[in-house]
């Protein structure tokens, strides 16, 4: 089973992303058919999806190419993804499972997605664009990866997916959990974009630190990245269920553990 990768919406040296992405995979299907592993489980992702900007709801079989991809992440993820196709095709045993946005506790970098909660904790989200995203109990991933080492069609890719909710829709969720305001301006993807270059280049590359906001970010906000799980539940059993109590256990989790200030919030 393969789990890791870097995951990132900024990254200095794109070239470390490919290497751990891209090369990682290839290595450790090479060497899981040369040890003779009956079973390779990779974990792609539902950045390889073909979404659209209409917010259309797509699954495994929606068109997709490198040239959809935006940014460094969501390419080096597909063209990992191409790696266990290709391996599949050649007869090795893999099962290619595609988690949406995973939320729970023990996020410890945090994860991007994680960020999201991390920063509303810490009063750090005054605004939102019009996105929308699919969340998933992290749990229920972690269950079907296992499952997946028993069930699962060579070569298929199969979304993990919860509930789709618009970016505020989310952001209502975590303030009716902690009690702390849900912001209500709603800021053009434009103003977005320019404030995500400015942080790009004066945190990230003259600071030197990892900026907020980023360009890949706002890009990838401009697709409602909706999607559906219904061949995961159909072929491996993958439990849907509703994302508040991961949302909450995330939240209680980053306050215990030193991510929020003041350890504001939960009701």
């Amino acid at each position: 089973m393969h789990v890791a990768a870097d995951y990132r919406l900024w990254v200095r040296d794109p070239k470390m992303m490919y290497a751990a992405n891209v090369d990682g995979t290839r290595d450790l299907l090479r060497l899981a058919r040369e040890q003779g592993i009956p079973r390779f489980v990779y974990t792609s992702s539902v950045a390889t999806m073909g979404f659209r900007r209409d917010g259309t709801i797509v699954d495994e079989s929606t068109p997709v190419s490198l040239a959809d991809m935006i940014g460094h992440y969501k390419r080096s993820k597909y063209l990992a993804e191409q790696e266990a196709v290709r391996a599949a095709r050649l007869g090795q045993a893999v099962v290619i499972l595609n988690p949406t946005t995973p939320v729970g506790p023990h996020d410890l970098k945090p994860t991007p997605t994680g960020g999201i909660i991390v920063d509303f904790l810490n009063g750090k989200f005054p605004a939102y664009v019009d996105t929308g995203l699919n969340l998933v109990d992290v749990c229920e991933v972690a269950r079907t990866h296992a499952d997946a080492l028993e069930v699962g069609s060579f070569g298929e890719r199969y979304i993990l997916g919860g509930e789709n909710l618009t970016l505020k829709q989310i952001l209502d969720k975590l303030s009716a959990i902690t009690g702390l305001p849900s912001p209500t301006v709603k800021v053009p993807h434009a103003v977005a974009m320019a404030f995500a270059f400015f942080d790009e280049n004066v945190t990230g590359r003259l600071l030197g630190k990892e900026p907020r906001a980023t360009v890949e970010a706002v890009r990838m906000g401009k697709k409602m990245m909706f999607a559906s799980s219904a061949k995961a539940v159909r072929e491996l059993g993958f439990r849907q269920v509703p994302v508040y109590p991961a949302l909450r256990a995330a939240v209680e989790w980053f306050q215990l553990n030193g991510y929020v200030g003041d350890h504001r919030g939960s009701r």
